[in-house]
């Protein structure tokens, strides 16, 4: 729980100071619709880094000339750098959009139907091969009260959380 806190502070602190590379994935399983929602927050200008290089071509996440481009390259970016596996089988996800919250932005997507999960296993390598000191902290909501979290990082982009 202390962990936790010590994330939310973190978070809400970098909104106004960024001088380093942190991103917040929540996820929780929808009881009604049987399917994992996962709510990923990243610092956009960050974002469009990881997205030029990937893509090997300048991004303009703000002002794109795109906008339907942009989208399918943030779902090829994100979907890449993502996975998820509850009891060894990995889950599929599909990209709902996103939001632009001041220097942030959220980015939604959701699973295919799945039962409640006792544990799940995550990768989440956003960010890491464009900013060696990226964080990624994850949680799983379980309960919705008190989430479970793991940071992962470059050398340990990868974790199980258990009920």
């Amino acid at each position: 729980m202390q962990q936790f806190y010590i994330s939310m502070i973190s978070l809400g602190w970098l909104v106004f100071y960024h001088p380093f590379h942190l991103s917040l994935t929540e996820i929780a399983w929808n009881e009604n619709t049987q399917h994992l929602e996962v709510s990923q927050k990243i610092f956009w200008d960050d974002l469009e880094i990881a997205l030029g290089n990937f893509h090997e071509e300048s991004i303009d996440f703000l002002n794109p000339a795109n906008k339907e481009k942009l989208e399918d390259q943030i779902n090829q970016y994100i979907r890449s750098k993502n996975k998820y596996w509850i009891e060894g089988r990995e889950i599929t996800m599909r990209y709902l959009g996103h939001e632009v919250e001041e220097d942030a932005a959220w980015f939604y997507f959701e699973s295919e139907a799945v039962s409640k999960p006792s544990s799940i296993h995550v990768l989440n390598e956003i960010l890491i091969d464009d900013f060696p000191d990226q964080k990624n902290i994850v949680q799983f909501f379980f309960d919705p009260q008190s989430p479970k979290s793991l940071i992962l990082e470059k050398g340990q982009p990868e974790g199980k959380l258990t009920k």
